[in-house]
């Protein structure tokens, strides 16, 4: 495997296109394609599903981990690279996996402190599915609830990212005047951030003991998904970066005055680790110690 083979590969299936990686590696599309074809006729087996966008098979999926494994490790060491590699002076490339809760209150914090040493390419996957990247090769480090090191990788709790119930007043006086019943969550109205989302069916659970099909809204974004909960939407569960101004305002008001949500939350990186992932690793871990729970 030559350098430039394993860099198609990564650029194909991160730009989802042979032109999209052409285009990165300043290289054209036919150059691209034949890095490819060398490389699955040295593997002996197709690498790549030519769809739109362009994934990778079973197989490319290990190799695509391996390929990331061995870039990061050439780039950072500044062993010389092969052709279309970008020019030493060039940052790595740390692509993340980060929910978006995590990612709109502490972990931000944490990428800017070592900005200056990598450029991220974040995907915000729910806290519950974000492993599944690590194990697929499509990202070096995640931020997950899977405690269990990813085969390759090794795990390191970082806290406990607490969620509490609220909704707005009206809908508290409307669909909650006795509390918080099984009867008023059968029938109340949730506000969902997507179909991965269980916390809201969590707190349906222990306090009712049972699942349940309210009415529910989706809505996939984290400052929007709050708003929602202030506008009237339905009830929702919220951490206190994004509860304290609305309640504050007077926006927002817990459904209960204990119930709550905890999510423990794990950084999962590559066994191999090299300077940069390490540095960026201290300072996910630093800020967590700092936002979350014990």
């Amino acid at each position: 495997m030559e350098m430039a083979q394993l860099d198609a590969l990564v650029a194909v299936v991160d730009e989802g296109s042979f032109e999209g990686a052409a285009r990165v590696l300043h290289v054209t599309p036919s150059a691209v394609s034949q890095r490819i074809k060398a490389l699955e006729s040295a593997a002996g087996a197709v690498l790549l599903r030519r769809a739109r966008p362009v994934v990778a098979t079973g197989l490319g999926t290990d190799y695509v981990r391996l390929a990331r494994q061995v870039l990061a490790v050439v780039r950072e060491s500044g062993l010389p690279g092969g052709s279309g590699e970008p020019p030493a002076s060039a940052l790595p490339r740390v692509p993340l996996a980060i929910n978006g809760d995590s990612l709109n209150t502490w972990a931000m914090a944490a990428l800017a402190r070592v900005a200056d040493l990598a450029v991220f390419d974040v995907h915000r996957e729910d806290q519950d599915h974000s492993a599944e990247l690590l194990r697929s090769g499509e990202v070096m480090a995640a931020i997950t609830t899977q405690a269990r090191p990813v085969q390759g990788c090794s795990a390191v709790r970082l806290g406990v990212m607490r969620y509490r119930p609220f909704a707005a007043p009206a809908i508290v006086r409307r669909w909650f005047p006795g509390g918080v019943t099984a009867d008023a969550l059968s029938r109340a109205p949730v506000v969902m951030f997507d179909r991965k989302d269980d916390l809201q069916d969590r707190y349906i659970r222990e306090r009712a003991g049972r699942d349940l099909e309210p009415p529910r809204h989706y809505i996939p974004s984290t400052a929007d998904y709050a708003r929602a909960i202030a506008h009237g939407l339905g009830w929702g569960l919220l951490p206190a970066e994004h509860s304290d101004p609305l309640q504050a305002e007077g926006r927002a008001v817990p459904l209960e005055p204990d119930g709550h949500v905890d999510v423990e939350l794990h950084w999962q990186q590559w066994s191999l680790h090299t300077p940069v992932l390490d540095a960026v690793a201290q300072a996910v871990r630093e800020a967590a110690a700092a936002a979350l729970l014990p």
